[in-house]
């Protein structure tokens, strides 16, 4: 089992003529994801060759749905256009849209996302500025590498990229269900919480690995949640227990107030729920060996 993605995902890649498009493509078909084509307006009607296979470029993403029966799509579309093609994945009532895109700015993730919850919630947003989804051995939609870990029992959400590739590595001879990297923008589509709730009802995810960062409170909330609605094992880590107070770190725009938003605070509100913390990634993964043990 898997959530949110698995081996019978067909998946369209808006933004596939693209550098970007066009390399993480490869980088997918060669993890075995069933890309089915790609979206763009100016090239519809072509094909794309990209590790041996041709690629139909269709005009829209509902086009592509129609012709190939995709449910799933990743975008790989410059920051001032992203909010028009999220939109158009949404209007499409595709069922996930992977958003890759780093630097889009608020006010167009608001927009999206308000979309998204006006017409229904019908299609399950990932990102922005996300590495993706991948169900290690089934699919893989993003720019997670696929080899760094195997099929297995733990369940991964993340806000912060390299560590959701750090922690699929230190625990890659137990492997992962499903890792989701949801992404630190100040606004995001699917939360901690979410993902929480998937592996909850996934039979097949025995644990579940939560890792955060410093600044907002979404860390606090999903201790809450885990408190009230979870019963698997939750390990966690808080990126950011050496940050200085009052300063913005890296492009999340993170930013720490007071002791609102710290590593400390938020590690102390997902202890208070029964969650184990590490100090470090490392220390994290041995926490899930042990409980897994």
């Amino acid at each position: 089992m898997a959530i949110f993605l698995n081996d019978n995902s067909k998946v369209l890649v808006q933004g596939i003529t693209g550098s970007e498009g066009t390399k993480h493509t490869a980088r997918m078909l060669r993890a075995g994801t069933n890309i089915v084509g790609g979206v763009n307006a100016r090239k519809a009607g072509q094909t794309v060759a990209i590790e041996g296979r041709q690629l139909p470029v269709f005009g829209g993403v509902a086009e592509g749905m129609k012709e190939t029966g995709a449910d799933v799509s990743v975008l790989f579309v410059p920051p001032r256009f992203a909010k028009d093609a999220v939109i158009e994945a949404i209007d499409a009532e595709i069922g996930l849209a992977v958003v890759i895109t780093e630097g889009i700015p608020v006010h167009d993730a608001a927009s999206f996302w308000a979309h998204a919850t006006a017409t229904g919630n019908t299609t399950r947003i990932v990102g922005p500025n996300c590495p993706g989804v991948i169900s290690p051995g089934k699919s893989n939609a993003g720019i997670i590498p696929a080899d760094i870990t195997s099929g297995g029992r733990i369940g991964l959400v993340s806000k912060s990229g390299t560590l959701t590739y750090q922690m699929m590595y230190e625990l890659r001879d137990i492997g992962f269900s499903t890792c989701v990297g949801i992404g630190g923008d100040p606004v995001i589509g699917t939360t901690h919480i979410d993902a929480l709730q998937a592996f909850q009802d996934d039979p097949d995810t025995e644990a579940i690995v939560m890792i955060g960062e410093i600044g907002g409170d979404a860390e606090e909330r999903a201790a809450e949640y885990i408190k009230a609605h979870i019963t698997k094992p939750v390990v966690g880590y808080v990126a950011g227990f050496t940050a200085p107070e009052g300063k913005t770190m890296g492009h999340a725009g993170a930013i720490v107030s007071g002791s609102s938003g710290t590593a400390e605070a938020k590690k102390e509100a997902l202890e208070a729920a029964g969650v184990q913390v590490g100090k470090t990634p490392s220390a994290t993964a041995q926490l899930m060996r042990k409980i897994l043990a």
